[in-house]
């Protein structure tokens, strides 16, 4: 929120770190201001998600995370722990996926934690299939600490059920 109660528009983002510390800053026209975890910051920060899937840009996902970084990436296997497995994770991930859309719903927030739907299409090994899933985040200082995530897959393409994401 800037100074009149309102909310601060976003005009470019930065990471950087001090003393091993990562912080996700958003640059507003009031300034730098460090991310509060609100819809803005979230949205935000699902897209840079996105857009680093889209890209296959496995680094890019890793850096929205904190150096150690809890990811889940189903609820039974093992977790992932910190930026080096994500980015590994997401480099095995990208191999087999291609033109790739993704639609994020409308973010829940309480404080620092977020719940939101997602949905993809993509060509995964050679033919187009659909993934729907929730992710389950929490945020330290604009970065994401830990990461639970679940998903589902039709081996065909799906179009977004109306009322999906909200």
């Amino acid at each position: 929120m800037n100074s009149s109660g309102h909310p601060t528009e976003i005009t470019r983002y930065r990471i950087f770190q001090q003393k091993k510390q990562v912080y996700l800053v958003f640059d507003t026209p009031d300034g730098l201001e460090s991310a509060v975890m609100d819809v803005t910051n979230a949205r935000e920060w699902l897209d840079l998600l996105g857009q680093a899937w889209r890209d296959g840009n496995p680094q890019a996902a890793a850096d929205l995370f904190t150096v150690d970084a809890v990811y889940r990436s189903h609820p039974f296997g093992p977790p992932l722990q910190g930026r080096t497995a994500i980015a590994e994770y997401w480099a095995r991930a990208a191999e087999s996926q291609s033109d790739i859309e993704v639609a994020f719903g409308e973010p829940l927030i309480d404080g620092e934690r977020v719940a939101v739907e997602w949905w993809s299409t993509m060509n995964q090994d050679g033919h187009r299939t659909t993934d729907a899933g929730g992710l389950f985040l929490t945020f330290e200082s604009g970065m994401c600490g830990e990461l639970r995530e679940y998903w589902n897959l039709s081996e065909e393409v799906v179009a977004i059920p109306e009322g999906w994401g909200r």
